[in-house]
């Protein structure tokens, strides 16, 4: 079955045909570090993973890109400490490196450590490249340059230095979101007073004196820094070549900053994205999250509430296109989903440890799996699948069906590692050498001992009543002819 993604520029389900058969090449807009982490972050950093990974056992090499926004107005204005100043050119006041507020590019590459240590714990695989902004500084300069000669750019007649996309110039402009340029939103990225155009969007910022002189650079309309949109634009051609297969991010970026990307890249003459995948955001309570609602769900702090591995069943276990609502309770329902699994593979090693079909099973995902993946990543229809072999495989384990419980077993690795929730997987290993895990371990063993007596001296009620106890206290007792075995309910 051909794979099929939802290409918002198309409105529709396309067959995906990548433009080097076996090679793909995806660019993700990555976080601006300009704050803390979030929900949303995570989510988004997510659902990319999940297709990387699929793409990647589909038996394609993945080129990953996944940009890192290091220079921007709302890191200046956060590193000045004005973190109301957003857009706002004039309010990023102060010399950072006059050793009265926080450096703009240690502030940057703080914030930068904390997205990667979420991903980290999260099990998101590392980007092929990771790219800085200010490390791209020239490709920008370039494909300005070439704006400016074909007639879609202009710098300001103002002395400013600002060089602006002209919006109508293009007749294109708007398709990816399919807006009128009369209809849209004008531009609010950088001082109108140079613009022909109030939908013009900024290129290239002249420095100004309120700005650090470090976050300056030398260019042909004098020094400034570049805008935002342009950095994606740069980054994304100089990794993956002039044309290439996913453009990725969340939904808010499709208009301005995916609308604008599009816009500059083909105008100046490349190919750029021949698909474009957005994700779905995440609400708090029913809620969008937001700074003036004081809702926000922070990365770490949601990474504290729960095993890493469950957070991460959590964030993809949606289809990547709907939203999320997260709400009290969420992470309690995913902790028991994936109990589920991580039991039934418990039990499994447990019960063909001592038979010929120990460690069988083929790791390959069912058809029905691949075919809820192929169709544009519907990962809760994989899940159904994966919770249905699992059931499948315990009821093998109950009939004593040892190859049919391998090839449960072997199926749910396949399934589990392609979405990244393997609990067998090295990242994800439970510590047991914790203090509390010792004593607990310690308890039920006891227990377990002592009902065992009881048993052999025919005191059923005695036994009985222990079992009872671990199973009110969440534990499920298993009798097998080497003995009794606990786990978590």
């Amino acid at each position: 079955m051909t794979m099929r993604l939802y290409d918002s520029k198309a409105q529709a389900l396309r067959d995906f045909i990548p433009l080097i058969p076996g090679k793909v090449g995806i660019y993700v807009c990555g976080p601006t570090v300009q704050s803390s982490p979030h929900i949303g972050h995570l989510r988004s950093a997510l659902v990319y993973d999940q297709l990387r990974r699929w793409l990647n056992y589909r038996g394609n090499d993945v080129t990953f890109v996944r940009n890192v926004t290091d220079i921007d107005d709302k890191i200046l204005a956060n590193a000045a400490g004005n973190d109301n100043a957003a857009g706002n050119d004039s309010a990023a006041g102060g010399d950072s490196e006059s050793g009265s507020t926080e450096q703009w590019w240690a502030l940057a590459y703080r914030f930068e450590l904390e997205f990667t240590s979420g991903y980290q714990r999260l099990g998101i695989l590392p980007p092929t490249y990771e790219p800085r902004a200010t490390a791209s500084i020239q490709q920008m300069q370039d494909i300005i340059a070439r704006l400016i000669e074909r007639g879609h750019a202009y710098p300001a007649a103002d002395g400013s230095s600002d060089v602006y996309f002209d919006t109508r110039s293009w007749p294109a402009y708007g398709e990816l979101t399919r807006q009128g340029l009369d209809n849209m939103e004008q531009a609010t990225d950088a001082d109108p007073r140079g613009k022909r155009d109030p939908h013009d969007f900024a290129l290239w910022k002249g420095h100004k004196p309120s700005e650090p002189v470090s976050a300056a650079w030398q260019s042909p309309w004098g020094a400034g820094r570049p805008g935002w949109h342009i950095e994606c634009s740069a980054m994304s051609a100089r990794y993956l070549g002039a044309e290439f297969d996913i453009h990725g991010g969340g939904l808010d970026l499709r208009f301005p900053h995916h609308e604008n990307e599009l816009a500059q890249s083909t105008a100046a003459g490349d190919g750029f994205a021949r698909y474009w995948v957005h994700n779905g955001l995440v609400n708090v309570n029913g809620q969008k999250m937001s700074k003036s609602l004081g809702n926000s769900v922070f990365a770490a702090e949601l990474l504290d509430q729960a095993r890493a591995i469950v957070v991460r069943y959590y964030l993809g276990a949606a289809h990547y296109r709907s939203t999320i609502d997260y709400h009290d309770g969420s992470l309690v329902e995913a902790e028991a989903a994936l109990e589920r699994i991580e039991s039934f593979l418990d039990r499994a090693d447990r019960r063909l440890a001592d038979t010929r079909f120990a460690g069988s099973g083929a790791e390959r995902v069912p058809d029905d799996f691949a075919e809820a993946m192929d169709d544009d990543l519907a990962v809760p229809q994989a899940l159904g699948v994966l919770h249905d072999t699992v059931r499948a495989g315990n009821a093998a384990l109950d009939s004593e069906d040892w190859r049919e419980a391998a090839s449960a077993r072997g199926a749910v690795l396949a399934m589990s590692e392609v979405l990244g929730i393997n609990p067998l997987a090295p990242g994800w290993a439970v510590a047991t050498d914790q203090p509390a895990m010792i004593a607990l371990t310690a308890l039920v063993e006891r227990l377990l001992q002592d009902r065992d007596t009881a048993r052999q001296g025919r005191n059923f009620q005695a036994a009985d009543r222990i079992r009872d106890e671990l199973v009110a206290a969440g534990i499920t007792i298993e009798d097998t002819p080497s003995g009794a075995h606990w786990s978590f309910d």
